[in-house]
């Protein structure tokens, strides 16, 4: 937390919508003056133009995004470009090179963390749902280094941390170091990764992986990319799981999930409303093409759909942008959120639900004593922000001026 006092003049906010026969046409906006203090925010007034203060130029101020899928201990940033590797078509494929290049990747990994938050920041996110790896090859040196990392950006992120079993628990000796990183005060969700067709079995490493989350009060979040019967008996556990054990309401999460861009609409509708009721998420880096997940669907149901870039540049996939406000972008333009109000309402996957504006235009955020987390953009609203990813001028964190 910064611990100082500073007014911020000409800030963009929000105030509502202009309605024509009760169609949003319009967000309207206005002009102020933010006092940030301690960290948080002390008090919104209206504009001064003349206040001693730092000139926000007019730009919209928004709540800082949040990345909610992210590797930052294990890419090639900061290493020279590569492409994905065509002799590496399996996930086993991927586990072996793992195995060969994870030591010579930990040498330089706690920079290269530090340039990833950089490039994240920059794009306007402060949060960040990062895996880590937990594997006999990685020990638990990926989590030391990406902590160390974290630590010397504490002024410009917070993360949250899952263990991330990436090479099975069974495949290779996992399980002994998961129990032992789930005790940690640091880590916040117990993974896991495609349990059958790694470990030969949906059952056996899921039971595990929920006990652990159990034991030690953690959530769940699994990578599932297994298309066949075995991804929805994965995602069916997961619920059943959650259900019989409410403490995991509201924590547990697939990761992927691509076995739901399987599904027919009647089929997608009934799995919704099994994971809206159950309390378990569904967290995507947005996949298209052949795989176009039901998230219209997810939404209808209430289920928590979190977005994250996943793969930035590592010998998994190269096209993670790093930007958030393309994420929400891609969704408006795959599922044709094309209206004032639909777009203003897409921005909640850049923010984690968080909204200027509530459905009916009353204006929910920034309110005083908020946490002075804020993205400035140059844009004249959040619709047109989604729509033309516009730039970002400016990143607080925590009332820290992170540029």
């Amino acid at each position: 937390m910064e611990n100082k006092t500073y007014i911020l003049k000409n800030v963009l906010l929000e105030t509502g919508f202009e309605y024509d026969n009760n169609e949003v046409i319009k967000t309207k906006t206005d002009l102020f003056c933010i006092e940030v203090e301690n960290g948080k925010i002390k008090s919104i007034k209206a504009n001064n133009p003349h206040a001693n203060g730092i000139d926000a130029k007019g730009h919209l101020m928004l709540p800082a995004f949040k990345d909610m899928h992210a590797h930052l201990d294990k890419m090639w940033f900061g290493l020279p470009w590569e492409a994905v590797s065509p002799k590496r078509k399996t996930v086993k494929d991927m586990i072996a090179y793992e195995q060969k290049m994870i030591p010579e990747w930990l040498k330089t990994s706690i920079p290269r963390t530090e340039k990833l938050i950089d490039f994240l920041n920059a794009y306007g996110s402060d949060y960040i749902r990062s895996h880590f790896n937990i594997d006999p090859t990685s020990g638990l040196d990926s989590l030391k280094h990406l902590e160390k990392a974290l630590g010397n950006k504490k002024k410009s992120v917070d993360a949250e941390l899952v263990a991330f079993p990436q090479h099975g628990l069974y495949y290779t000796d996992t399980l002994p170091l998961l129990k032992e990183v789930a005790q940690m005060d640091s880590v916040n969700f117990i993974g896991g990764v495609d349990p059958y067709s790694l470990d030969g079995s949906v059952e056996k490493p899921m039971e595990q992986i929920v006990q652990l989350a159990l034991d030690n009060d953690k959530g769940i979040d699994i990578h599932l990319h297994e298309m066949e019967d075995s991804g929805m008996r994965t995602i069916e556990f997961l619920i059943d799981r959650t259900i019989e054990n409410p403490k995991l309401k509201g924590k547990a999460f697939v990761s992927h999930a691509f076995a739901l861009s399987r599904l027919n609409q009647k089929e997608a509708e009934k799995i919704a409303e099994r994971l809206g009721d159950a309390g378990v998420g569904i967290v995507s880096s947005v996949p298209f093409g052949n795989m176009i997940m039901p998230i219209p669907t997810l939404r209808k149901y209430g289920v928590e759909v979190l977005v994250g870039n996943d793969n930035i540049q590592d010998h998994w996939n190269t096209f993670g942008s790093g930007n958030m406000l393309q994420k929400a972008n891609l969704i408006a333009e795959l599922y044709g959120y094309g209206t004032e109000w639909q777009l203003s309402r897409t921005l909640v996957f850049a923010t984690r639900y968080k909204l200027p504006l509530d459905d009916k235009g009353n204006q929910q955020w920034p309110k005083v004593g908020d946490d002075a987390n804020l993205v400035f953009l140059n844009a004249s609203c959040s619709a047109e922000a989604v729509s033309r990813i516009s730039p970002v001028t400016s990143l607080i964190h925590k009332g820290h001026i992170v540029f």
